[in-house]
């Protein structure tokens, strides 16, 4: 079971959701309706759950600076971070969680 809540506060500018384990914020009420956007983050819960969260944020983070070096920008910097990248591209599969490999987000360094 997945706890979704509202939260225009705690997602930040810019984006639609958030997952912070283990809960899923939205943007706005309506955005619950949206399967891609949920199933995207529900991919984010997972890897979070494989990663015991607290290593889940550590290399999020890890990653995301050592993309800004590369891409001196921040948003490319984050659509290149392995668990962006894994998320956005089975997004729309949402039958991607029955069939995923353990630790596949390595697959998308």
């Amino acid at each position: 079971m997945n706890l979704v809540f509202i939260s225009k506060h705690i997602v930040p500018t810019g984006y639609l959701g958030i997952t912070l384990f283990p809960f899923i914020f939205l943007k706005n009420k309506e955005l619950k309706e949206d399967k891609t956007l949920v199933n995207h983050e529900k991919i984010h819960l997972q890897q979070q759950k494989e990663l015991l969260v607290g290593f889940f944020y550590l290399f999020y983070f890890l990653e995301w600076v050592v993309k800004f070096i590369i891409y001196r920008n921040g948003y490319t910097a984050y659509l290149n971070v392995s668990f962006e990248r894994e998320a956005y591209q089975n997004e729309c599969n949402l039958y991607y969680l029955q069939s995923r490999k353990i630790y596949s987000f390595f697959n998308y360094l």
